[in-house]
């Protein structure tokens, strides 16, 4: 039997919260993957302060968005878009959350996912790319 390993990435919360209960399907960064297939959704232990994250938390998720250090969810890494200009990063706005501004001219990543899921709050210990998670519990037993 072939090993698979189980991978994971820490968001700052809310975006973790908002990802995993469906009000986020795209997760922005300054680098592209090609990685594909089931991520563990980890909630990063420092929150992301500003102000215009927060208010996209509805209040019956407020407690949960306050989970930190620690695995909260699952989803499918589906695609990686690039953003060149941004008309194309407003343009999925709805789908990744974050304000015009923050496109600052350079390429921004865009990766996608589906299918998204919450766990019973894990501490584990995060990283800031993709990390593997050695606990076999975190291992996904069936397909979707």
């Amino acid at each position: 039997m072939t090993k698979t390993t189980t991978y994971a990435l820490s968001l700052k919360q809310p975006w973790a919260t908002l990802m995993i209960h469906g009000h986020k399907s795209i997760e922005v960064r300054r680098w592209p993957t090609t990685r594909r297939g089931h991520i563990l959704i980890h909630a990063a232990r420092i929150p992301d302060s500003r102000p215009e994250a927060w208010k996209h938390v509805p209040k019956e998720l407020m407690e949960a968005a306050h989970l930190l250090g620690g695995i909260i969810g699952e989803a499918d890494l589906t695609g990686c878009l690039m953003y060149r200009t941004l008309e194309a990063f407003k343009k999925d706005q709805p789908r990744h959350l974050n304000e015009p501004e923050w496109f600052t001219g350079s390429i921004l990543y865009g990766f996608t996912f589906a299918n998204a899921a919450i766990l019973p709050f894990r501490k584990y210990p995060g990283w800031m790319r993709f990390f593997p998670v050695t606990d076999e519990s975190f291992k996904r037993k069936t397909a979707r």
